[in-house]
């Protein structure tokens, strides 16, 4: 069992119609039929959604996502139409607040990998091989790869695993073209950004995008390269063999796993709520993320 420790109720926005509680976004229809997206402060952990926020942490994966967009244009079109909090909605909704196009969405997580590590490294382990992609011997947690990789997954509901999928599977349940598309917009935006990051001293070891089409243009979506989608490590600390520090919810999964915690990650039991140093940690880890990728500081 996984899902929600605490389901929250959807605020109820006057020309809105509420369609769909994520992870970490409620998603709207307003009256002109583009989607309000709004990214609230819940943080997930081994398929639970805590019952803990991390503050701003909604505000920062907005601001970053915008941000990013920003510096891809000229290599995807994106869903962004503005900023702006619809009238009625409540003033806490500023800066977390996304209206976007209306999409036909590719029901594809595209992922990029530059760095082995994660579930990429466990099927490595066994076949020497990610999503059926074969690779060289030797390559250890972090190795670096020799070229980035496009290793989709199927996109799966609140408390279950996205599954690692060949290529091959993706053309079969989206097209051969559209499957050709996919890849090619992936590598080239993770390229981008990879490339980016690196300028500013982080190691983007890898991330996953969500593309839509809009006619028969493909348009990058939802949130882009934030460390709830990607993973950050310090360049400086990078050290191939062990697992890296990063800039994103470690501590929290640390914290779980702990004795100090008391939960059973096999149990059905819901984890129990954060204590204030690791919501503190944590908070600050995606603001210096924020911080060192943009260059300006967080207010």
């Amino acid at each position: 069992m996984s899902g929600f420790v605490e389901k929250p109720e959807p605020i109820e926005v006057p020309g809105l119609v509420h369609l769909h509680t994520g992870k970490v976004r409620e998603l709207y229809q307003n009256e002109a039929g583009d989607l309000v997206m709004v990214a609230s402060d819940r943080i997930s952990a081994y398929d639970w959604v805590l019952p803990t926020e991390i503050p701003d942490k909604g505000r920062v994966l907005t601001q970053l996502s915008l941000w990013w967009f920003d510096q891809l244009r000229d290599l995807a079109a994106n869903h962004v139409i503005s900023t702006e909090v619809p009238e009625g909605a409540p003033a806490d909704w500023a800066g977390r607040t996304l209206v976007c196009k209306s999409l036909k969405m590719v029901p594809v997580e595209c992922v990029a990998r530059g760095y082995l590590t994660g579930s990429g490294l466990v099927e490595y382990n066994e076949s020497r091989t990610v999503c059926g992609l074969a690779l060289p011997e030797g390559l250890v947690d972090g190795s670096e790869l020799p070229a980035p990789i496009f290793t989709p997954a199927t996109k799966a509901e609140v408390g279950e695993h996205d599954e690692n999928v060949s290529y091959e599977e993706v053309a079969r349940q989206v097209g051969a073209e559209t499957a050709a598309q996919l890849r090619q917009a992936t590598l080239a935006v993770y390229s981008r950004a990879r490339d980016i990051a690196r300028e500013r001293g982080i190691i983007l070891a890898d991330t996953k995008f969500e593309f839509g089409f809009d006619g028969d243009t493909l348009v990058l979506a939802d949130e882009v390269l934030t460390p709830d989608s990607s993973r950050f490590w310090p360049a400086d600390q990078w050290q191939p063999g062990r697992a890296q520090p990063s800039y994103d919810k470690q501590f929290v999964r640390d914290w779980l796993t702990s004795p100090e915690s008391g939960w059973d990650r096999k149990s059905e039991q819901p984890p129990p709520p954060l204590p204030e140093q690791v919501v503190a940690a944590t908070r600050q880890k995606y603001v210096e993320a924020y911080e060192r990728l943009t260059g300006t500081s967080w207010s």
